[in-house]
């Protein structure tokens, strides 16, 4: 545990009174900085400055040191910032990449942790070697991909070649602050030559399937398969006509 100390040193004018009042304010509400909530029992005021012992992540911030005192000429004030940054070392990344992908698609691989004090930054390896975040120079050209990365976010989005996917068995991608456990990534490919085949013989199956419909209708097939009373010969179509003709 660690403890902080501010301080705030000051000279006033010869034309102001002995007296003068000291503050500390934090950058977000514009009040006096007291000694409460989790503070109260970890820091003191000490003649003009101030002590913050067992520092935390939260104490990081913004702090301004404020003086007024009055003068002849009015009310004077003056005023100092100090930024406070606690350092926390990153714990061990969690990095999430998927285990298989098909060529062609676009992956996106993440790697978080929340502890790090500031933020921590990100840094991708493949076959050991380090990946810009502008692609196409330097290592990005070694390590031979197309990808786009955010050292902020922690986040590497690229796109699945076979090139991609070899260095991959070769050796892991992995991220950096501590390093995560590397990933395989397995690469399915897409048949289509196997799918186009498949089209076109169903489509041949059902042109063929259809020209022998078109083809038993044209011979009487489906005609002859109709009872025998159903069915009406020439002559008796005939007689029909013609005893019809005779009525009229």
């Amino acid at each position: 545990h660690f403890s902080k100390m501010f301080t705030c040193r000051y000279k006033l004018p010869k034309t102001t009174a002995s007296s003068a009042l000291l503050s500390y304010k934090e950058q977000k509400p514009l009040c006096l900085f007291s000694l409460k909530g989790d503070l109260r029992g970890r820091a003191e005021m000490l003649n003009t400055g101030i002590r913050i012992r067992n520092v935390t992540r939260k104490d990081s911030g913004t702090y301004r040191c404020e003086i007024s005192a009055k003068s002849e000429e009015g009310q004077h004030l003056g005023e100092a910032t100090i930024t406070l940054t606690v350092l926390v070392a990153p714990t061990t990344p969690v990095c999430e990449v998927p285990s298989s992908a098909m060529t062609g698609t676009v992956v996106e691989l993440s790697c978080k942790e929340t502890e790090g004090s500031p933020p921590s930054e990100y840094q991708w390896y493949k076959n050991g070697v380090a990946l810009l975040e502008k692609t196409g120079t330097g290592s990005a050209r070694a390590a031979n991909i197309t990808y786009t990365m955010n050292k902020k976010s922690g986040t590497l989005v690229s796109v699945i070649t076979n090139s991609v996917i070899t260095s991959y068995q070769e050796d892991p991608i992995y991220c950096l602050i501590q390093r995560c456990t590397g990933v395989l990534i397995q690469k399915y490919d897409l048949n289509v030559s196997g799918i186009i085949a498949a089209v076109v013989f169903v489509a041949l199956v059902m042109a063929l399937c259809g020209l022998g419909v078109f083809y038993a209708q044209k011979k009487g097939y489906f005609t002859s398969l109709l009872p025998e009373s159903n069915r009406l010969t020439e002559l008796q179509l005939e007689f029909m006509f013609t005893s019809k003709f005779i009525y009229l």
